[in-house]
């Protein structure tokens, strides 16, 4: 029988990908999620074996059931809008703590925390604030878990380069995030799943990892190669990061915005590997380009 691996926000656009991974490599995949009678339209029938079980991060009984027998957990968990009693807080740092503690207490060997580029508990930005203080908090309650630190990720269905190439398709006039300097290193989310395997079964490695892709853009380079890929030359516009804040705003209103306040503070800062934690090369992994998403 398999090694038993909890995913909690196995059905997100990270999760459901190191759920595929972890098949992959022979183990076992308990998806931990709200809404477990969703889960085997995720995945194809070749990809036998995947449990899933009712968790709400915000509760201790159903969390410790997630993790019954487990040997290792993934925490992919992560929020972009806060609505009511789900904010930055109680699921980056407080939700964060709880799967940790009740980890330890489960007797999981591993438990791998994802965090981000740019995490600091330190930040005035809320969410940044928030991503930090949890992975203290996780490290605080399982002194052995390991970060990992990809910077954006895309991949199909991602909330990143698929709606920059919808939005550079339709548009003639692109208005940029300030003037279009902000350095970004983009990551391949399945080089990132695979990662999250990898460091699973390498108990004895390092606790901290950046994954970054294998090129660094300034926001404008990255979106005149996102363009020439789908055959198009937009005019790009500066447009001031205090307007964007507005939009994002104003768009935080609707059920599924396509920008939030926090989307343009991290699009204010540079989104790349900048310390000497390990990466991909101490997994023995090459990260894609995000030429692969135009291939084929």
């Amino acid at each position: 029988m398999p090694l038993c691996v909890t995913v909690f926000g196995g059905t997100g656009f990270l999760g459901r990908r190191v759920v595929r991974h972890l098949h992959d490599a022979g183990l076992g995949a308990r998806v931990a999620c709200r809404h477990p009678d969703a889960v085997p339209s995720l995945f194809s029938r070749e990809v036998s074996g995947i449990e899933a079980v009712y968790a709400d991060v915000n509760d201790d009984g159903s969390v410790a059931r997630a993790l019954a027998g487990a040997w290792a957990v993934v925490n992919t968990v992560s929020l972009y809008v806060e609505r009511g009693k789900d904010t930055f807080h109680s699921v980056h740092v407080e939700a964060a703590k709880r799967i940790a503690v009740l980890a330890r207490q489960a007797g999981a060997e591993t438990l791998v925390h994802i965090s981000g580029i740019g995490a600091n508990a330190g930040s005035a930005s809320p969410y940044i604030r928030s991503r930090g203080e949890g992975a203290a908090a996780v490290l605080d309650a399982f002194s052995s878990a390991k970060l990992v630190r990809p910077t954006v990720m895309f991949g199909p269905g991602d909330a990143f380069l698929t709606s920059l190439l919808a939005m550079l398709r339709r548009l003639p006039v692109f208005p940029m995030f300030g003037s279009g300097a902000t350095r970004l290193q983009p990551v391949y989310v399945e080089d990132v799943a695979e990662a999250v395997v990898r460091i699973l079964r390498a108990p004895a490695a390092s606790q901290l990892y950046e994954l970054a892709g294998p090129r660094v853009y300034t926001y404008q380079e990255l979106l005149r190669t996102i363009a020439t890929s789908a055959g198009t030359r937009p005019f790009l516009v500066p447009f001031p990061f205090s307007l964007w804040h507005v939009i994002g705003y104003v768009a935080e209103a609707f059920p599924s915005p396509p920008l939030t306040r926090n989307q343009v503070e991290l699009m204010g800062q540079d989104n790349v590997s900048g310390s000497d934690a390990p990466g991909f090369e101490a997994l023995r992994l090459s990260p894609q380009p995000i030429e692969i998403m135009f291939s084929g």
